[in-house]
C-alpha cells in the first residue's frame, strides 16, 4: 500500500500523517488492504465497492462517500482487456483499490510531473484525469494518417485485404467513444457534488475535463465518420471496377457478334454456295472478319467507351 499528501508536490506519507487529515490524501491500495484498514478510511460507504470485479466506468453516490469504477481501455490494444480498478473518495480523500498498478502508474507519473499553486483534492483527481486521456490525440492522428494510407491505396486502385484494416480502426474509435461517454457521466456526477465534497470554486476543473472529454468525442465521431467516407470510397471504386469489367466484355460481345453471324452462315450445309467454289472465298471471309473487328475498336474507342 502506498499513501500520498496532495501537497504543493504529491508527497509520499505515512497513515498516521494521512489520519490527521492536515491535507486531502490519496491512497493506493489492493482489495484486501481496503478491506483491512476501512476503518482508517472512515467513509460511509452503505454500497459494495466493486473492486473485485470492477466494471464500468461509473460513479455511485453513498451515504457519505463516493464509489466508483474506472474501465480504462488499452491504448496499444483497444481489443484487449481493458484496465479496470475502483475507488472510493470523501472530502478527506480518494483511495484507489487496484491490484495490477494501473493506477500505482498514473500516480507515479503525477508525482514525478505536476506541481501545484493551490494543491486540492479536486485537482489532483483532475491531473488524474487528465492523464488517462493525454495521449489520446497523438491516437487520434495516428488513425488518420492510416485511413489516409487506405485511401490513397483504393485511389490507386490497390482494393487488397482494405475492409480488414478499415473495420479495426471503426470497432477501435467505438471502444474509444464508448469509454469517453463513460467519462462524462462520471465526471457529471462529481459535478453534482451531493455530498459537498468538492469547493465549488474547484468545480471549474471537473468542468474544464468535461469540456476536454466533449472535444475528444467529437473527434471520436469524426474519424467515424470518416471511416465511412472511405468504406464508402471502397464500394464506389469496387463498383466503378466492375462496371468497367462489364464494359470490356460488353464491348468483346458485341465485337463477336457479327463474326458469329458469318460462322453461323458459313456452317450451314448448304450444297450450292457459289463463293465456296472460289479460291479468293477463304482469304475474303478472313479479311471482313479482320475488317469488322478494327471498325467495331476504331468506332469504340472514338466513342471513348475503351
Amino acid at each position: 500500500m502506498s499513501y500520498y499528501l496532495i501537497k504543493e508536490l504529491l508527497e509520499e506519507a505515512s497513515v498516521e500523517e494521512c489520519a490527521r487529515h492536515e491535507h486531502p490524501y490519496v491512497a493506493l491500495v489492493t482489495a484486501a488492504e481496503f478491506d483491512a484498514d476501512n476503518p482508517f478510511f472512515d467513509m460511509g460507504i452503505d454500497m459494495d465497492v466493486e473492486y473485485e470485479h470492477p466494471g464500468l466506468t461509473k460513479a455511485v453516490v453513498n451515504y457519505d462517500s463516493l464509489t466508483g469504477c474506472f474501465s480504462i481501455p488499452d491504448r496499444d490494444n483497444i481489443f484487449g482487456e481493458p484496465h479496470r480498478f475502483s475507488f472510493a473518495l470523501d472530502e478527506k480523500g480518494i483511495a484507489f483499490i487496484n491490484d495490477d498498478g494501473t493506477a500505482a502508474k498514473i500516480i507515479k507519473k503525477i508525482k514525478a510531473t505536476r506541481k501545484w499553486r493551490n494543491p486540492s483534492l479536486e485537482r489532483f483527481i483532475y491531473d488524474f484525469l487528465e492523464t488517462i486521456v493525454e495521449g489520446d490525440l497523438k491516437l487520434f492522428e495516428g488513425y488518420d494518417k492510416r485511413l489516409d494510407e487506405l485511401e490513397d491505396r483504393i485511389l490507386k486502385g490497390d482494393m487488397e485485404d482494405i475492409m480488414e484494416p478499415l473495420l479495426d480502426i471503426r470497432g477501435e474509435v467505438l471502444e474509444i467513444h464508448t469509454h469517453y461517454e463513460q467519462l462524462m457521466d462520471l465526471i457529471q456526477e462529481f459535478m453534482e457534488n451531493e455530498n459537498n465534497f468538492f469547493k465549488q470554486e474547484n468545480l471549474r476543473f471537473f468542468d474544464m475535463f468535461l469540456n476536454r472529454i466533449y472535444r475528444l468525442n467529437d473527434l471520436a465521431n469524426s474519424m467515424r465518420e470518416r471511416v465511412m467516407q472511405v468504406r464508402d470510397l471502397y464500394h464506389t471504386q469496387l463498383d466503378v471496377r466492375q462496371n468497367k469489367i462489364s464494359t470490356v466484355l460488353t464491348i468483346v460481345a458485341t465485337i463477336f457478334m457479327p463474326l458469329t453471324l458469318i460462322v453461323g452462315w458459313y456452317g450451314m450445309n448448304f450444297r450450292y454456295m457459289p463463293e465456296l467454289e472460289e479460291p479468293w472465298a477463304y482469304p475474303a471471309v478472313g479479311g471482313l472478319c479482320i475488317a469488322i473487328v478494327v471498325v467495331s475498336i476504331v468506332f469504340f474507342k472514338k466513342k471513348k467507351w475503351l
